[in-house]
Formats: C-alpha cells, structure tokens, sequence
C-alpha cells in the first residue's frame, strides 16, 4: 500500500547558515549521498537521456554547498570538459575549495542565489541546456512543484532529479542514521524527506505536457526515485 505524501519544515532550512549543526549536517549529506547512490543515479541519467555532445550549461536547483554537483561533475568530466554549472540556491554557501575542484575538472561554475520560481521565470530555453535537482523537490506541494515543473520545462531540454522514494522501508533506514554518526537535524530531515518523497508516476502526472515530452520515472535503489523529462528530437 503506497504511502500518503506528508510534508513537514526540515530543520536545516530553518538553520543559519553558519550554524554548527547546519555546518555538519550540510557533512553528514555528502555522506547520505553517497550511501544512497544519488551522484550515481544522476550521472548514469544524464549520459543515458543527454545529447550526444556535451551540454554547455546546467543548472541545479537548490544546489546547496554544490558537494553534490562537484561529486557528479567528477564522474562526467571524462566525457564532458568545459561545462558550466549553476548553481541555484537562496544561500550562496558554495566554498572557494569546492570552486577550485570545479576548476580542475575544467567545468566553470555559476552560484545564483535567488529563488527557484523567481529565477526560473526569467530563464530563457537558449540559457541553459540541462536542469538537474537532488533531493529538492519533495520540499513542495503537488500544486507548488505543477508550477515549478511547468517552469523548468520552458527553461531546458532535458530535466533530471533525484528524489527520495516514499516507502517504510526508506523511512526506517532514515530513523537509524544516528548509527552512522548522523547528526539530529541531519536525522530528522532524512525522515521528513522520506515522508514527502515519490512513488509511482506521481511527477510524470505533474509534468506540464506529454506531448514532445520523453518522461521516464522510476525508483532507483532501495531509497532513492529518479525521474527524467526530456524534450522529444523533431521526427520521433
């Protein structure tokens, strides 16, 4: 029996940046990432359903410190040199050492700090070639993420994320975090974001239009779901 979608404030939304416990829970979620195969997911996606050359620019929304993207930009900079990313966040928190590992993949990277809406309402579709999220949008309503969707369609070809998968399974595993050396926030948030994730075709029904559309939705893993939108080639 699929679980109802609950939605509940994470506490390291609410933190100062420079608080100590949002400072090792921002730590902890490298890890977490990395335990739930999220920088893999998201690569394997973005090579399988990308163009066959490499994108110019993408952008990540709610990117945070960018240790996510940094993570996935290693495991594509063999095939894809001289990328920018954009890194889109309402707190500019991405450190000069993260913007130098950047640099020496020979990826470039933007920090916007601004809104989601806001920014991608002014996006063009020539600015950007990809739109990529990880672990973001279970922070939305249905109502919130139809908007935020029809929006992210206009501004790329192509729309990845990662999100978490909503089953009892994933919510458990998220209560034992502590055992890794998890941190509260970093305990409480992984349960809420359990709570909120996806099932099912449930962003596919979002997605503001089938028609030219590729939609590809699946889970990944045991905790992780993963969908894909991708603009149709002319002829298919």
């Amino acid at each position: 029996m699929m679980l109802p979608r609950r939605l509940e404030p994470e506490w390291l939304d609410e933190l100062p940046a420079d608080d100590p416990r949002a400072v090792r829970s921002r730590r902890d979620l490298v890890r977490v990432n990395a335990w739930m195969r999220q920088p893999v997911i998201m690569a394997r996606a973005l090579v399988r359903h990308g163009t066959p050359g490499r994108p110019r620019r993408i952008l990540d929304l709610g990117a945070g410190d960018g240790a996510f993207m940094l993570r996935v930009a290693r495991r594509l900079a063999s095939r894809w040199q001289g990328v920018t990313a954009i890194l889109l966040d309402r707190q500019d928190i991405v450190s000069r050492e993260t913007r130098e590992a950047f640099a020496a993949l020979t990826w470039n990277v933007e920090t916007v700090t601004a809104d989601v809406l806001d920014f991608l309402g002014r996006a063009k579709s020539a600015d950007v070639d990809i739109v990529t999220s990880n672990l973001f949008l279970h922070h939305f309503t249905h109502e919130q993420l139809a908007g935020l969707l029809a929006q992210a369609a206009q501004a790329g070809g192509l729309f990845v994320a990662c999100e978490p998968r909503r089953a009892k399974l994933a919510v458990r595993a998220s209560r034992m975090l502590w055992a890794i050396g998890c941190n509260d926030v970093t305990v409480h948030d992984a349960v809420a974001s359990a709570r909120a994730g996806f099932d099912g075709r449930e962003l596919s029904a979002l997605w503001p239009s089938r028609s030219g559309w590729d939609l590809h939705e699946h889970s990944a893993g045991l905790f992780s779901h993963c969908f894909v939108a991708r603009r149709a080639t002319p002829g298919r």
